[in-house]
């Protein structure tokens, strides 16, 4: 296995809970490709948004999010490792997570 990714169906949106990568894997694609999984998993399921948080020692997974389309927003969690927030656009408009 050279990665995982995790997805949490919350009310309102889809929740990324997890993403690694293996040190082995890293800097060739492996993190993209993961959200874009998640992504399209979250779509069919009917999810117009997902987000995140993440801590503030992670600077490449921030960088990643960046890059993908994720923005920052306001804090939506409380948690001892949510420093960060992020949310991404699915759809335009329409579903609801499950």
């Amino acid at each position: 296995m050279a990665g995982c990714a995790g997805l949490r169906w919350r009310p309102d949106f889809a929740e990324l809970t997890r993403v690694f990568v293996r040190p082995a894997h890293r800097g060739v694609g492996g993190g993209a490709a993961l959200l874009a999984a998640v992504e399209q998993a979250a779509r069919a399921a009917g999810a117009y948004r997902i987000r995140l948080d993440t801590r503030h020692d992670l600077v490449e997974a921030r960088a990643l999010y960046a890059r993908h389309g994720y923005v920052e927003i306001p804090a939506y969690s409380r948690g001892p490792y949510a420093e960060h927030w992020f949310e991404k656009q699915l759809t335009s408009a329409g579903g609801r997570a499950k």
